[in-house]
Parts: structure tokens; sequence; C-alpha cells
């Protein structure tokens, strides 16, 4: 990268803590206002925020694209379109009009505190976001040179500044700058290369043949598991916040409308870029890098500038709101059912939650080799264990009474890890039964409910 690349990237680093700091919150301020910005989220602001948060494993995609090929749309894009369209349908609305804070506060008021502080232990892990702490050690070691432990060190602490000040406000704020960086700079990319290179055609001639089906020579088991992992957005923190904060129900819903529209078009423009990455850089030693090796080697300085806040932008708009989550789940969710402290104090123990989440961010960042590997295995016992009894807490009559519902979480989630921890006992080296840890976790789960749910006054939100 030229000085021109640098300054770049140094100016907007500026002008993201600025924008984030525009308005501090006090010790004190109501865990309303702190954790949901004072339920004030408007149409823009909330299609940004959920589009840029959401697709913060940008370097995965890239990865997934360059050794699979167009799969990647059938298992990053489409089955995410469809959970995101359930939820649209069948939750927004509902969420807004729940008046809770969080996802245990709705846990709780259908199934009792056990259960609420069992699903917020389970959030907890799901929302430390150490797959795009990763992926920022990984960028800034191809973009700076430095060791992946300084990369994700000081991308953590740099994303997790002006949150610790600002809380939900500042991650909107910064979400909207992202947002459009994100977009620009792989719309740039994409053109260069379409004008250099062509289109399908010589993408077609230089990429291995399996890139251009469906399966990307994968299984059609491996496929199905990540339709079923596409369900955790059904109790996907980051969507739920955003309704419960959006400033009416319609905002909620057709937020999601339209931003499901916006993935649509970021995944054409990502997934493209990685079969030029394939066709271009064939013996590309590290796939997780093949965006921003791609960016080098057909961009001029100031654009490949523009190309790495894309990618910052992308990754640091989902560090910070995953952080945040984690976050105001140890204080709202974990700390204040606990311990019953007072209101007053939420913001402060939310605080002490970012830096305990960053730090088991960056433990686990360290410790695994593969974004994929941390969105399959997390989402692999997550998504069994609260999908379920989240679902049936807004729909629906027929409701587990709440030890039921607790004993569901604790039996389809540790079903699920243990399977998943079968992989290292198996003298084949793959799951029990070659099946995947998602599956008898969720069939568990769903027995729970077909034979232990009654019948109940259906609440009306």
């Amino acid at each position: 990268m030229a000085t021109i690349d640098y300054i770049i990237i140094i100016v907007y680093l500026a002008v993201l803590i600025a924008v984030g700091l525009t308005r501090r919150s006090g010790r004190t301020e109501s865990a309303t206002g702190f954790i949901l910005g004072g339920r004030t989220l408007t149409l823009p602001a909330f299609v940004a925020t959920l589009v840029s948060t959401w697709y913060g494993g940008i370097l995965g995609v890239g990865e997934y694209s360059f050794r699979f090929g167009i799969s990647n749309w059938l298992v990053f894009g489409l089955p995410y379109y469809m959970a995101a369209l359930l939820f649209a349908l069948f939750l927004a609305k509902k969420a807004r009009r729940a008046k809770v804070l969080t996802i245990p506060d709705q846990l709780e008021a259908t199934y009792g505190r056990p259960t609420a502080i069992a699903g917020s232990a389970i959030l907890f892990l799901t929302t430390i976001p150490s797959a795009y702490v990763l992926m920022l050690a990984v960028l800034a070691k191809h973009l700076f040179g430095w060791p992946l432990w300084l990369g994700a060190l000081l991308g953590v602490l740099f994303s997790l500044f002006y949150v610790h000040l600002g809380g939900f406000r500042s991650v909107v704020r910064t979400d909207l700058l992202q947002f459009g960086l994100m977009f620009v700079g792989f719309g740039v990319l994409l053109i260069m290369l379409f004008n250099r290179y062509g289109g399908y055609e010589f993408i077609a001639s230089a990429v291995p043949d399996t890139h251009l089906t469906w399966h990307g020579g994968n299984s059609g088991w491996y496929i199905a598991t990540w339709y079923f992992i596409a369900l955790a957005t059904l109790t996907e923190p980051a969507f739920y916040q955003r309704c419960y904060a959006a400033r009416t129900e319609s905002t909620a819903r057709n937020g999601i409308f339209i931003s499901i529209l916006c993935w649509m078009a970021f995944d054409f423009m990502t997934t493209s870029c990685g079969l030029y990455a394939r066709a271009l850089l064939p013996d590309l030693a590290e796939p997780i890098s093949s965006y921003p090796a791609l960016a080098e080697m057909i961009l001029p300085a100031g654009l490949l500038g523009l190309f790495a806040l894309s990618l910052l932008a992308t990754i640091m708009s989902t560090v910070d709101s995953y952080s945040f989550l984690a976050a105001s789940t140890f204080g709202r969710d974990i700390i204040w059912r606990l311990g019953r402290i007072p209101d007053r104090e939420i913001t402060l123990y939310t605080r002490i939650g970012l830096f305990i989440s960053a730090a088991i961010a960056l433990i686990l960042a360290l410790y695994f080799e593969s974004v994929i590997d941390i969105w399959h295995d997390f989402g692999s016992v997550a998504t069994p264990a609260l999908l379920v009894p989240l679902f049936f807490a807004f729909n629906g009559r027929r409701r587990m009474p709440p030890a039921t519902a607790l004993a569901c979480i604790l039996s389809s989630g540790g079903i699920s890890l243990l399977w998943l921890l079968s992989e290292h006992w198996t003298v084949s080296g793959g799951y029990c039964l070659g099946i995947g840890p998602i599956f008898p976790g969720l069939a568990v789960s769903v027995l729970f409910q077909v034979f232990g749910s009654r019948p109940q006054k259906e609440i009306v939100y």
C-alpha cells in the first residue's frame, strides 16, 4: 500500500472516533437509553445498522467463495434471506410491541427467570465477536504485516473505545458511515475487474468446474446444515435489539425487507469478487485473505486504500455491535438477574462486560484458524437450544411450562455440544453417525415442544 492509502485509513479512523463520540452516555444513563438508544431508531438508520452488522464475516465469505464458488450464495445468501423474511413476517412487529429490552427479558416473561438466565449464558457466548476479531487480525496482518495477536488486540480496543462511551447510539452512528463504505469499496473493485478481464466467460474458463455448480463440491448434507444454522436468525440478538430500538413497528418490519434487498446486492458483489480471486490467484495460500490479495493486485494507490476501508468498515461494524450485545447481555441479562443490581448500575456493568467479552473474543480468535469453523460450531449449539423456545414465546398458544423450557434449552444445547465434540472421539474423525451436531439438538427441542407444551392463554403483542 502507498502512503495515500494509509492516510485514507487514518482519516477514516479519526472520523469514526469523532462520529462515535458525538454524544457520550453518563454512568447512570437508563438501560433503555444506553442499550436501545431510547427506542428512536429511524428506518434509514435501522437498515444501515442491521445490514452492516449482519455482514461482518466478509473475509469468511471471501474464503468460502474462493474455495467453493457460487455455492457461497446457496450457503451464506439464500438461507439467511429466507430466515430474515421469516423474522420480518412473524417476529419483527411482535418484538417491537413487547416493550422488553433483550431476548432474555422475553424468555423470563414467558418461562421464568431460570430459563432466562440459561438463555443469557448461551447468548453471551454466541455474541462474543471472536470470528470477526479473527478477521480483523488477518486483515491487519495482510495490510500492515502485524502478527495476528497485535492486529486482534488493537482492532478490538479501537472498536470498543467509542462504544464504551456512547453505547448503542455510537454503534448506530458509526454503522451509517460503514454501511456506505462497504458498498463503495466492493463496487469499485468489481467494476475494475469486469472492465479488465470481462465477465462470466473469463471466470468460467479459469475456475474449477465445481465452482459454478450449486454444491461447490460439498455434500448435500453439508449444504443442508447451513440452512438449519441460518435459522439462528430467528434467535439473532442483533435483529431483536434493532427491533426493540425501532421507532415504530412498521420501521422494524419494513427495515428487514429493505435489508434483505441490500444483502442480495452485496452478496452478488462479494461472490463475484471471490470467483475473480480464484481465477487470478489460484495458488493463494490463505483463502481467507483472497479479497485483500485481489485488491492489491488490481487496484491503484488511493483506490486500494478505499477498498481496505470497505473491509475494515464491514468487519468493525460487526465487532462493535456484537461486543455491545455481549456486554449488554452480561450487564443486563446476567448480572442484573443474578444480583438484582439497581437499574442505574446496568450501564456500569455493561461497560465492564465490554472488556470481559473483548478478552474472551481475543482468546477464541487466536485459538480458531477458520472463521467458518467458528460460525459452524457456535451456531450448531446455540440454534437448537434457543430456536424453539424463543419462537413460541412470541407465537402460538402452546408453550412449554417453565421447568420444561429450561430442560429443553439445557438438553438440546448439551446434546448438540456433545455431538460436536464427538468429532474428536470417533475413529473416523467425523461426527457420530455422520450427522451434523445441529440436527440431534433440534430434534430434541422439537420433541420438547410437541410433547411438553401445554395450551396457554395467548399473549396479544
